[in-house]
């Protein structure tokens, strides 16, 4: 563990020391005929139930587990705050997700509100504490709304096909920090492998102004770089460049899923010769690159050995049990024989992330999708899609951007020039935002400028799926032929120049006997799982051009019965044949990068 991070802080790259979870037990109540701000609830909350925070009422382990639509819900909780702690300092309530509008109070009084059910949201509730202990009420608002970002939350009343229970209300870490008017908001931190530095990107409060930023860079335990710099105004840009063979003979430690190794940052902002803020932070030195068809990580060809991962547990929903559980999700990625994830239609708990930089796992970072296109719609995909970006991208684990998926939102984009241009500006977005990482317009089919050509199929039969990707390869990538269903790789008037291609979704192999379903017929026993799975990921391994595949999934979901863990998260198959499957050479390109 890094020496910034302390387990269970919720934000890994910008920690401090003061800071209170507040998970718990609050007061909550259904708000069904949409009364509660007329009634001035933030001032006099209903007779009501308790709820376990940051568990959504739908979930067990809320302690309510009621999964009818309730769209109005309100949250209540007194705060345990040392006052003389918060002299001439300012207090920080934290939201890492509350889905989906949310307006907070503290002692009645408005202190902000958010839209967006998936990203962090900070609000300086400090002008407003009264005399007593402060009271925080919170008001969500989730409709069944297709217009909103939701992933995989059902919109109709049963859940069906792959769309399940949905999530209203908080659902990730509530924490609050007491911090100084001097302070630091946000970092951007970019590697520059070429010149062994890193691009700060600082963003201060006003009255940090005048002071200076000190930054120490550390590895392992020792000091590496120091610089400081004059802060003139909110945002400060800063290079650090880092001694190479100076200081150690094997040069600069760059970070890949074969060694992810990460430097320690302290930052300390000063003025008036007070450290008025210290936060730690961490990086990792490391390059991404698309080279003809290969994915490349520090220049290195990199096969995708990625599974999918849509984050459920059958007791806490879309909320991990515990960060424990994140880890162990992640002990058992690696131990199938995985290099990395695919978030699938979730921008998931930042500390996910924290653990895959440690453990040298790639991400693939996806947008939960809307499924309405309107530009009600647009404005709302491309706010919280610019969020999420900003949130996640000093990461050095998340490697490719995903912002849409299998057309959900965009239905007849082949024909429709809006759709079509919606996906391409974001694509051009993204790229604004972060210029490093590739970007994938429309994982699986219809696609328009996409940096990876990503394909979904999910086919049954090995040789089968040889025989279309060999015989048919042309055709396919051109998008004059179907690949799965009536889909086809690309939108007409958009062609395949030499992309890298991933077999982005195949398999999702369920046995018989699992109340629910999976992809193709269900197989009987864990031998004639072993024997598809073999078949089928060989058959993708075999094809000389396609750069890696990602497999459908790591676990159950609800009625969903296609992963290789179940709902418990416990294995249903035997981990050691599928790690074999997984590193078994077979050709060339997914020879590279093995653990």
């Amino acid at each position: 563990m890094l020496k910034c991070y302390k387990k269970g802080y919720p934000r890994p790259q910008l920690t401090r020391a003061d800071w209170t979870d507040l998970n718990g037990i609050w007061d909550f109540a259904f708000d069904d005929g949409d009364v509660g701000l007329a009634q001035r609830w933030y001032d006099s909350f209903p007779t009501c139930r308790s709820i376990v925070v940051p568990f959504s009422y739908q979930c067990r382990a809320s302690g309510i587990g009621d999964t009818a639509v309730h769209r109005v819900v309100w949250y209540r909780r007194t705060l345990d705050l040392d006052r003389a702690a918060l002299a001439e300092r300012r207090l920080m309530l934290v939201f890492e997700g509350c889905d989906y509008h949310t307006d907070v109070w503290v002692d009645g009084r408005l202190a902000g509100s958010h839209d967006g059910g998936y990203t962090r949201f900070a609000l300086d509730v400090t002008d407003l504490l009264g005399a007593n202990p402060p009271v925080v009420t919170v008001r969500a608002y989730d409709a069944p709304d297709t217009a909103q970002p939701r992933g995989k939350q059902r919109w109709q009343d049963e859940s069906y096909g792959c769309w399940y229970v949905p999530t209203t209300g908080i659902w990730k870490p509530v924490w609050m920090e007491v911090v100084d008017a001097v302070r630091i908001t946000d970092l951007r931190l970019t590697p520059d492998v070429g010149q062994g530095c890193l691009d700060i990107q600082a963003q201060l409060t006003d009255a940090a102004v005048g002071s200076v930023l000190d930054i120490e860079v550390g590895l392992q335990g020792k000091a590496l770089a120091h610089l400081a710099v004059g802060v003139d105004g909110p945002q400060v840009k800063a290079r650090v460049c880092l001694p190479g063979q100076e200081l150690y003979d094997w040069g600069l430690k760059l970070w890949s899923p074969l060694a992810p190794n990460l430097y320690d940052l302290d930052l300390r902002v000063i003025k008036d010769g007070q450290v008025r803020d210290r936060v730690g932070s961490y990086f990792g030195l490391r390059d991404v690159a698309i080279q003809g068809g290969d994915i490349l990580v520090d220049g290195m060809p990199m096969y995708q050995r990625l599974i999918l991962d849509q984050g459920y547990w059958a007791d806490s929903g879309l909320t991990a049990p515990s960060e424990q559980a994140l880890i162990d999700d992640l002990d058992r990625i690696l131990a199938l024989g995985y290099n990395g994830l695919r978030i699938h239609q979730k921008i998931e708990d930042e500390r996910l992330l924290y653990w895959c930089d440690v453990k040298g796992l790639m991400v693939w970072s996806e947008m939960p999708a809307q499924y309405d296109f309107s530009p009600r719609a647009v404005a709302a995909f491309t706010a919280e899609w610019t969020a999420a970006v900003a949130q996640n991208y000093s990461h050095p684990s998340v490697i490719v951007w995903v912002p849409f998926n299998e057309s959900w939102g965009l239905r007849t984009i082949r024909t429709d020039k809006a759709m079509q241009d919606f996906t391409v500006a974001i694509y051009h977005l993204t790229k604004a935002l972060d210029p490093m990482r590739p970007v994938v317009s429309n994982d699986g089919w219809d696609q328009t400028v996409t940096d990876i050509v990503t394909l979904h199929d999910y086919q049954p039969d090995g040789p089968t799926l040889t025989e279309r990707y060999t015989q048919f390869k042309d055709d396919i990538l051109a998008g004059r032929l179907f690949h799965c269903g009536d889909h086809a790789a690309m939108v007409p008037g958009f062609g395949y120049h030499g992309q890298p291609v991933v077999i982005s979704e195949f398999g999702g192999i369920a046995m018989s006997g699992a109340a629910g379903w999976g992809y193709g017929e269900t197989v009987a026993d864990e031998a004639a799982f072993i024997k598809r799975f073999d078949a089928i990921t060989t058959a993708i391994k075999r094809l000389p051009y396609v750069a890696g595949y990602c497999y459908t999934q790591l676990t159950d979901v609800q009625q969903e019965v296609n992963g290789l863990l179940d709902h418990d998260h416990g294995l249903k198959v035997d981990g050691e044949l599928i790690r074999q499957i997984n590193l078994r050479p077979v050709g060339q390109r997914d020879a590279y990068t093995r653990k």
